[in-house]
């Protein structure tokens, strides 16, 4: 990890960037496998799962008896797990329901905003170097909570042809019926085109690898999407009080997702910071699954900035923009209000980032990469749709038809004017 002495003047970004540059090779290949969807549809699908995942399928869609299957196989005390998890992530995305309302500003004229679900909406779930039941949950719920009536999931099969039981057992208890065993940019593709078997979605959700992020990059516009998922990051604000073991091991959560996950500690204490530095590597050696990751991750996109005070703290984390805030400081409530830029907020020593991936109930599918300086985390807004309600009497519009007339023939629209006008020739 680097350690560096936090200046205002210096270029942040350019410290902090990691090789996003665009890719032309990864794109064109995107391109190819999108094309060969929309002209060979299931075809294309068979073909580059086998080329591409080693997996040779007769079938794409998983059965109920697979899913069924799957589900037996899961340990009951996960299995309760679970079932709780689905329980608070319900719970938390239930209150951030909206409904249609209208009001009238004078008698004769009602306004309003009229709120529908989307149609179909597309879930992906990665597989590959971990797979993640919990993602399942975080995006299928607050879809059905929006009142999404179709729900489709693609998730890539392991060589076996299989899907990993744990995804189709959270599948199972989130309320998902319909599930495919493709994944990379050719199920997104399927999701924007449809094939012979899949029927095409509205939106698409859920994280992927360089080629799902090109390919929903590409299907844009087609369809909608919920973002661009960066790797992952956290950011530690923590003062002379923090735990370093807490600190170091929160950072590590994240590192052991991807070799270019960027873990953060802002802190007001050098020497804490030489502490957690420590700790990192000393938990890695020790006792983590996924260490080469972790150390690369920590090597690599790793960071310790020394500020002055908490408000330099906070003014360098609203840069940053990160997708996960920790605040290990005391009375983290307090300082709140200094949160401008952050996809997540977990306050206190015992509220951990994995509190939030899994269990508490707010959604883990954040924004990365800074765009927590203009995006939200995935909730059930992303799944409805907003249209406007007008209704005027005659009397109401008598009222206003000659301004909205002179205001159309400003623009030059003369049939715009004439539209109100023809309703009060005679």
């Amino acid at each position: 990890m680097k350690t560096v002495i936090y200046d205002k003047n210096k270029d942040l970004e350019k410290l902090l960037k990691r090789n996003d540059d665009a890719r032309d090779d990864i794109r064109n290949a995107v391109l190819e496998i999108i094309k060969g969807v929309k002209t060979d549809g299931n075809a294309a699908l068979l073909y580059y799962t086998q080329t591409l995942d080693h997996c040779e399928l007769t079938q794409l869609q998983v059965t109920e008896a697979e899913i069924q299957e799957a589900f037996d196989s899961v340990p009951d005390s996960l299995l309760d797990i679970i079932r709780e998890a689905a329980g608070n992530i319900r719970a938390f995305h239930e209150k951030q329901l909206e409904t249609t309302w209208t009001y009238e500003p004078k008698p004769g004229v009602v306004l309003g905003q009229h709120i529908t679900p989307i149609g179909r909406v597309g879930l992906y779930v990665p597989g590959g170097k971990a797979t993640y039941p919990s993602t399942v949950l975080m995006d299928a719920i607050p879809a059905l909570v929006a009142g999404v009536e179709s729900l489709v999931m693609v998730t890539p099969p392991g060589r076996d042809g299989k899907i990993n039981p744990n995804i189709l057992a959270a599948a199972k208890i989130a309320g998902v019926q319909e599930i495919y065993k493709i994944g990379g940019a050719q199920a997104i593709a399927a999701l924007a085109y449809g094939t012979e078997t899949i029927k095409p979605v509205n939106k698409i959700v859920g994280p992927g690898n360089i080629y799902v992020a090109t390919a929903k990059k590409e299907v844009f516009g087609k369809v909608d999407i919920d973002m661009i998922a960066g790797p992952s990051e956290v950011l530690i604000i923590a003062d002379e009080h923090a735990n370093p073991v807490y600190a170091a091991a929160d950072l590590l959560s994240q590192a052991e997702h991807d070799e270019m996950a960027m873990p953060i500690l802002v802190t007001t204490s050098e020497d804490l910071g030489k502490q957690v530095i420590a700790e990192v590597y000393r938990q890695i050696e020790a006792d983590l699954g996924r260490k080469d990751i972790a150390r690369k991750s920590v090597d690599d996109f790793g960071f310790v900035f020394i500020v002055n005070d908490l408000d330099e703290a906070f003014e360098l984390s609203n840069q940053i923009a990160p997708e996960h805030l920790e605040l290990l400081i005391e009375n983290p409530m307090s300082a709140l209000e200094k949160v401008k830029n952050a996809g997540a907020i977990f306050m206190g020593a015992y509220t951990p980032e994995p509190l939030g991936d899994y269990f508490a109930g707010p959604n883990h599918t954040l924004p990365t990469s800074g765009t927590a300086k203009f995006s939200s985390p995935l909730g059930v807004y992303d799944f409805i749709k907003k249209s406007s309600i007008l209704s005027y009497d005659q009397r109401c519009l008598g009222d206003v038809y000659q301004k909205i007339a002179a205001f159309a023939r400003s623009e030059g629209l003369d049939a715009h004017a004439k539209a109100v006008e023809r309703r009060f020739e005679n």
